[in-house]
């Protein structure tokens, strides 16, 4: 099959920024949880936006929040979104026809979506205001282009340089995803709150997962091919 990707060291940049996003974006949150303190931070039962606020102690969203380090949580969501972006164009060629420019325009919805979420804190004084619109859209948005994207990938994973493996983990990791995400809006919306740390974490580590996944796979095929370049044809034909 034709591949959609690019080839050289565009692509090659493009896989590792794409690889180093959900990375910076880990690291950001175990610092910044390791930090809260009072009370500790519980990856099941605290939101995870929680983690970037900042200011003093509140009660938000039903929870005592309470993180010194947000400011590092709101820099890692949006590095990610950049790099997400970024990555993806440098990656995915448009000119290959709609595949490429299907997961590209997932990748811009996602990477905007979740650095609204760092930009836009989800605190009592965004709620008087009304931005906290552009928090809740932007979380929603990610979560729901970011898996159908890791559907995408793995829909098109030969075309990517996806093993087989791979491209059905992406698919399923994009389906659990998509799973997790009404049942996530449910413990939300029905006011149970009930581990929401856990359902949000079910939404959102299956894209990063996934991203992960795709920036490896392409870094290695592209190093592949660097190393063991084809042979010309006519050269073959010589031989």
């Amino acid at each position: 099959m034709n591949p959609i990707v690019r080839s050289g060291a565009a692509a090659r940049a493009g896989a590792l920024l794409i690889l180093v996003g959900p990375l910076v974006s880990w690291a950001a949150e175990f610092i910044t949880a390791a930090a809260w303190q009072d009370p500790p931070y519980s990856p099941l039962y605290n939101w995870v936006s929680h983690l970037g606020l900042t200011g003093p102690p509140q009660n938000a969203f039903g929870q005592v929040a309470n993180s010194p380090l947000g400011a590092v949580m709101d820099t890692g969501w949006v590095i990610y979104g950049t790099l997400l972006i970024v990555g993806a164009f440098l990656v995915f060629d448009p000119r290959k026809g709609t595949r490429p420019i299907i997961i590209m325009s997932l990748a811009v919805l996602a990477g905007v979506g979740v650095s609204l979420v760092g930009i836009f804190q989800g605190s009592n004084a965004n709620v008087d205001n009304g931005q906290i619109a552009f928090h809740t859209s932007g979380a929603q948005g990610v979560m729901l282009a970011g898996n159908i994207m890791a559907i995408a990938v793995g829909a098109s994973g030969t075309r990517i340089g996806l093993t087989r493996g791979r491209s059905i983990a992406s698919i399923t990791l994009g389906t659990a995803g998509l799973i997790a995400f009404p049942l996530f809006m449910t413990d939300v919306f029905t006011g149970w709150m009930w581990n929401i740390g856990l359902f949000e974490r079910a939404v959102i580590y299956p894209i990063m997962i996934g991203h992960a996944l795709l920036g490896s796979s392409v870094a290695a095929t592209q190093r592949h091919r660097a190393t063991h370049p084809l042979t010309p044809l006519t050269a073959r034909v010589e031989s």
